[in-house]
């Protein structure tokens, strides 16, 4: 791959990663939901996920899931009922709960299920596989011989940029909420936007349209 192509695909990147999206939606609610571990966390997930869809790419999987209309709806509606799942679980827990939010993120067995679910909500995102379907390709020649390792790379050059623009982004969003954890009411309208976020983001999931 040229030198020139890997450059560009640089800035291109820091473009994105800068521009508000689902993944930087998703990373600053659980900052300012969890504290800024869960956010960190979070973004650490969400980039796991990013790596999967990598390696998915570079075995050309990604074509072959966007071009089955089983397989594509699969991934799409599960991955927007488990946002909806997280986003009503958020908005029906109990306000005792809302309380030891921040506590809770930094416990292990939390962290773990930040973690997780940012792999999960990545992974069984339909937008990531159009995103490396129109934009990986811009950069690398199909029908050469090294297309696999050309996108593996770029993959590991995008999660390089924007994994420390998301993490600051978690760790910023996690000290608002320190700020904030002390009032009630705004822990009410946290738990309230955490879970809305969720919904707003697994009805946007569902009505992914595949490639044409």
């Amino acid at each position: 791959m040229p030198e020139s192509s890997l450059a560009l695909f640089f800035i291109a990147t820091l473009v994105l990663a800068l521009a508000p999206g689902p993944d930087l939606l998703y990373i600053t609610t659980r900052g300012l939901d969890q504290g800024a571990v869960a956010g960190l966390i979070s973004a650490l997930g969400v980039h796991t996920g990013v790596l999967i869809h990598t390696i998915i790419a570079a075995l050309g999987l990604s074509a072959l899931i966007a071009s089955s209309a089983i397989a594509f709806a699969f991934i799409k509606y599960t991955g927007a009922a488990y946002l909806c799942f997280l986003g009503l679980t958020s908005l029906v827990s109990w306000p005792g709960a809302t309380v030891s939010r921040c506590q809770q993120a930094i416990s292990r067995a939390g962290l773990r299920k930040v973690f997780y679910q940012g792999v999960i909500t990545d992974v069984l995102n339909p937008k990531v596989i159009l995103f490396f379907l129109a934009f990986f390709p811009q950069f690398v020649d199909p029908a050469s011989d090294s297309a696999p390792i050309d996108i593996f790379l770029l993959g590991l050059v995008f999660v390089a940029v924007a994994f420390p623009i998301d993490a600051v982004v978690g760790l910023f969003a996690g000290s608002i909420s320190k700020q904030l954890s002390h009032s009630r009411q705004h822990r009410r309208w946290g738990k309230w936007m955490t879970g809305s976020a969720f919904i707003i983001l697994g009805i946007g999931t569902a009505f992914t349209s595949p490639p044409s």
